[in-house]
Formats: C-alpha cells, sequence, structure tokens
C-alpha cells in the first residue's frame, strides 16, 4: 500500500485509482529489490543502460520532457534501459544501420508500469497505451520506440508521422505515396525484423523484442537504476 500512494504522489495518479487496478489485476509488479534478486537468479533480466552499452544511439527521450501526447514530464530522467537481450539485439541493428549511413535515436525504452497506468487514464484506448491489467512490453523491458537519423545531415529520416502519432498514417502498413518516406519505414522494419523485433501494427516507431518470455512488468523509477 506504500508503493501504491509514492506511485500516486510521484505520477500524480488518483490514489484510489492504484488501488483499484492492483486488486483487480492481481499483476506481479516488481519493485527495486523483487527485480535485483531475479536479475540473481537469470542474469539476463538485467536492465542495460542503452546509451552506455551501444556506441553512436541518439536518446530523444519524449516522456522526460512535456513534448508528448500527454503534454507533462513523465520521467524524472532523460535515460533509456532495456533487458539485455534486447540491448544486444538492438547493437547488432545498429552496427547494420551504420553501414546504411544511419544511426537509431530512441525515443523510450524500459517504461515503469506507474507511467502505463497514467497514460491509460488519459487515452483508455488500448490500440495505442498499454493496459494496466497486463502491463506492456515497455514495462518489461522488452519493447523500443525508435527512428533513424542521417549520419551525414544528423538530421531524422522522414517517417509517415511525428512520434507518438494516433492517425491511421501511422499504422505500419498504412499506405504510404512519397517513395522516399516508404524507403526509410521500410529499411527501419526490416533491419529490426530481420534481428528479433517486431513493429507494432499501429505504430511505425515501436517495436517488440521477440525473446522475453518469463520477463515481469516493473515498477522502477529511472534514477533508482544506476
Amino acid at each position: 500500500m506504500k508503493k501504491l500512494f509514492t506511485m500516486a504522489i510521484l505520477f500524480g495518479i488518483p490514489f484510489a485509482s492504484l488501488v483499484a487496478q492492483n486488486q483487480e489485476n492481481k499483476l506481479n509488479v516488481l519493485d527495486l529489490p523483487a527485480y535485483e534478486q531475479s536479475v540473481k537468479k537469470i542474469p539476463s533480466k538485467e536492465l542495460i543502460n542503452l546509451e552506455k552499452q551501444i556506441p553512436g544511439i541518439v536518446l530523444d527521450i519524449k516522456y522526460a520532457t512535456p513534448n508528448n501526447f500527454t503534454k507533462q514530464v513523465i520521467y524524472k530522467e532523460a535515460k533509456a534501459f532495456a533487458r539485455k537481450p534486447v540491448a544486444e539485439a538492438l547493437g547488432e541493428t545498429q552496427k547494420e544501420f551504420l553501414k546504411l549511413g544511419y544511426t537509431i535515436k530512441i525515443f523510450d525504452a524500459y517504461r515503469p508500469y506507474a507511467a502505463t497506468v497514467k497514460f491509460f487514464e488519459i487515452i483508455g484506448d488500448t490500440r495505442y497505451v498499454a493496459s494496466p491489467k497486463t502491463g506492456s512490453r515497455h514495462n518489461k523491458g522488452c519493447a523500443i520506440d525508435l527512428t533513424l537519423v542521417d549520419l551525414k545531415t544528423k538530421k531524422e529520416l522522414m517517417m509517415p508521422t511525428e512520434y507518438d502519432s494516433f492517425r491511421k498514417e501511422a499504422w505500419a502498413e498504412a499506405e504510404v505515396s512519397d517513395p522516399e518516406i516508404l524507403k526509410n519505414r521500410t529499411t527501419l522494419v526490416q533491419v529490426l525484423t530481420k534481428n528479433g523485433f517486431r513493429v507494432n501494427k499501429t505504430e511505425w516507431w515501436h517495436f517488440d523484442f521477440l525473446g522475453c518470455s518469463g520477463f515481469e512488468v516493473l515498477d522502477i523509477p529511472f534514477e533508482e537504476l544506476e
């Protein structure tokens, strides 16, 4: 109960809502001590700081700023973490993109469960945000939101929409009339798919790692991880 109260204070979520969710869902959400115990048993469950692990990636963590669909600052720190096998696969993906003249820009990666609860209260549409009843692959450290940056120009490649767009044009298989944008999206999806990721059907930027069976939902703020 104390943990739920802390979440309510940190994220501005109604305390009664968190209590109701917890009682209804019976979801196994790990805090820092429980996560640390899980890593001792299975080292591959470790959350890796992607900026330190993968050379050349760019961070643009939207939820550490008000420049996101909530118009609120959700994270206290602009960091990106993912489980060890996800980080390793993303590292191999980055090597391929670098050969093509691109680098990865990350918008979001591991997302504390409390943020997912807040997103659902704002949107309430499970096509675009996860249900608190199940949590998301972001909460498990197994999903990455990203795009590509041209190494020469330092500019983002043109994609069908901006990040976090709720328009149908953002769907991964939406029709694209501009050949350059189509090429960029196709390259992004193909290289990530080759390395063990699957694009979300309603978000061209969202990629789930397929090798995360057994990884738990986590609710650990970034500042507690390092």
